[in-house]
């Protein structure tokens, strides 16, 4: 399931910089341009890391997202800013679990679109077992 949030009431997540530079902070942003691999040492202590999207055809976040989840990160993984309901289920088998869209998106679009494919072609962060391997072993 997709969960939608609002950011009330939260721990408010730092940039990079600040995360790197402090030593208690549990949620952190990521912006396009910086290296998700920064992160890695900190995984275990990390609650929340939010991945900036600040425009539909920047797909970094993409990249960021499955380094993060290949390394072993398992908080929740959020991704934030321009998301277009058609990029949810890319997104979600990237390891995105939650996302915060700068315009809200109808929740039966986005759970028809998560729906849509059930089976994949390849392998992703997301674990599914690919359509080949489950017609061959």
């Amino acid at each position: 399931m997709v969960e939608h949030i609002h950011s009330d009431g939260e721990e408010p997540a730092v940039t990079l910089d600040a995360f790197l530079s402090q030593s208690n902070a549990t949620a952190v942003r990521l912006e396009p341009d910086e290296d998700a691999r920064a992160l890695i040492p900190h995984l275990d202590r990390l609650a929340l890391i939010e991945v900036a999207f600040p425009k539909f055809r920047d797909g970094r976040g993409y990249s960021s997202a499955r380094i993060l989840r290949e390394a072993g990160y398992v908080g929740e993984l959020r991704a934030q800013g321009d998301v277009l309901v058609d990029q949810i289920a890319y997104m979600k088998r990237c390891g995105f679990d939650t996302f915060a869209p700068e315009k809200e998106l109808n929740s039966a679009d986005v759970e028809a679109a998560l729906a849509r494919w059930p089976e994949h072609y390849q392998g992703a962060a997301d674990g599914a077992v690919p359509i080949w391997k489950l017609r061959h072993g």
